[in-house]
């Protein structure tokens, strides 16, 4: 991408920005898949996206519908290019139409992140309460082992009910033809698990050990389209028992028999509360980084432009409302919970300043010290954001042009490590009494 910036009186910049046919091509691509994603269109063999959007949508020119989508993933190229870390996202100006094909032109006004300063930049101190991994939490471990250990057996024989596990025999048919994924000779099964469509259920609660019975119940289904369709099957089952979970006693010898890399079940014990310990030490780290962050921030002085407040809300709000969507729960419940929507609004307006109070405060460390950023603090900035694949992080957020992003994400880190490492800290011991108020 060709950038041109000229920096304006008013200390924004002016960008002229040209993106290759090359660039224009993978940004309606990946709008294309972004589009496939949101609608929960399947891949299909030898088909592209665009193809499967007409044949089942009868949409003929996908690239404009998801035009604007491909727009805004050029703009972070754009930034990136200058070098400078913008106060809020910039609204593209196209100049030029976004074709297959052809580059494309668009001009940006840019507003750099300001520099803010500090009322002192002497070090913090705060108080942390000491933490120790309890004996109760290895306890629960070692139960979650065991549940994953835990075997069924047989019960004493009664009607199935709601919640019950039970060993079945079935055979099941859709359209005369055998569906060998629902036929089995034993299979142990708990009624109301979500394991079955509830038509299954309905007629499995109720029976008798020993007791055969035929029915039909419909499930979901996928045809040669790759539509969801409903499916009716013909079932035969049999209850054989009435079963019971039982969870193994772990103990020396159940160590022995199932965990020989432990000489007994005490060193298996060490070995998990040094498991905990590990994780402990990490999240007692991040507490005290937070606490840090959030004590010099009551040294930022300066306002905040409206704009900033209005995308940092917005991405907020944003990032809650898919979280909440993943919960199963409708927006209007979630606020509620909060509270009722004077309240949670109220709570996200503090918690937006606060997030950019203590963003700047970090800035302005990091500047103030002349700290470096390095390879090794860009790859603890990706860790941060998911301990299990950092590389594919770092990869997305570079190839999608948020280097400046992630720049910006690991300086702030680094400016909060140096703050911590020369923090007064007084560690609290958990039994002493609380303080009179």
């Amino acid at each position: 991408m060709k950038v041109t910036q000229k920096k304006l009186d008013d200390g924004t910049l002016f960008i002229d920005a040209v993106a290759s046919t090359a660039e224009v091509s993978n940004a309606l691509n990946n709008a294309h898949l972004a589009f496939a994603q949101q609608m929960g269109m399947r891949p299909e063999k030898d088909k592209t996206v665009a193809q499967a959007a007409e044949e089942r949508m009868g949409i003929k020119d996908l690239d404009s519908v998801v035009m604007n989508q491909a727009v805004e993933a050029l703009v972070p190229f754009a930034i990136d290019k200058t070098g400078v870390i913008p106060a809020f996202p910039p609204q593209p100006e196209p100049k030029t139409a976004l074709k297959r094909g052809q580059t494309f032109q668009f001009a940006l006004h840019l507003t750099p992140k300001p520099d803010y300063e500090l009322t002192s930049y002497e070090p913090v101190s705060i108080t942390v309460q000491e933490v120790s991994v309890d004996e109760s939490q290895v306890d629960a471990q070692i139960s979650q082992v065991a549940e994953r250990y835990a075997e069924f057996v047989a019960d004493d024989p009664h009607p199935v009910r709601k919640g019950d596990s039970c060993l079945l025999a079935m055979e099941s048919y859709e359209n005369g033809e055998k569906l060998p994924g629902l036929t089995t000779d034993a299979r142990t099964y708990t009624t109301g698990a979500g394991l079955m469509p509830d038509g299954f259920d309905e007629n499995i609660v109720g029976m008798n050990v020993g007791e055969t019975k035929t029915f039909t119940f419909e499930g979901p289904g996928i045809d040669d389209e790759g539509n969801e369709i409903v499916e009716t099957i013909e079932c035969t089952a049999t209850v054989k028992e009435i079963q019971k979970k039982v969870a193994p006693v772990i103990d020396d010898a159940w160590v022995a028999k199932y965990m020989p890399m432990y000489k007994d079940l005490a060193a298996m014990r060490d070995d998990i509360r040094n498991g905990l310990n590990r994780q402990l030490s990490g999240e007692y780290e991040n507490y005290k980084r937070n606490l840090a962050a959030g004590e010099l921030a009551k040294r930022f002085k300066g306002s905040i432009a409206d704009e900033v407040y209005e995308s940092m809300s917005r991405n907020l709000m944003n990032n809650l409302r898919a979280e909440v969507e993943q919960q199963n729960m409708t927006w209007d419940q979630f606020v509620e919970q909060q509270g009722g929507e004077q309240q949670f609004n109220m709570m996200m307006m503090m918690q937006t300043r606060q997030m950019l109070v203590q963003g700047y405060a970090l800035d302005a460390v990091f500047r103030h010290e002349g700290l470096v950023v390095s390879d090794e603090d860009v790859q603890e900035a990706c860790a941060s954001m998911n301990p299990q694949n950092p590389q594919g992080v770092r990869r997305q957020m570079e190839e999608s042009g948020r280097g400046f992003a992630l720049r910006e994400a690991a300086e702030r880190i680094k400016a909060n490590k140096w703050l911590l490492d020369h923090a007064e800290i007084t560690v609290k011991d958990p039994n002493e009494a609380p303080a009179a108020e």
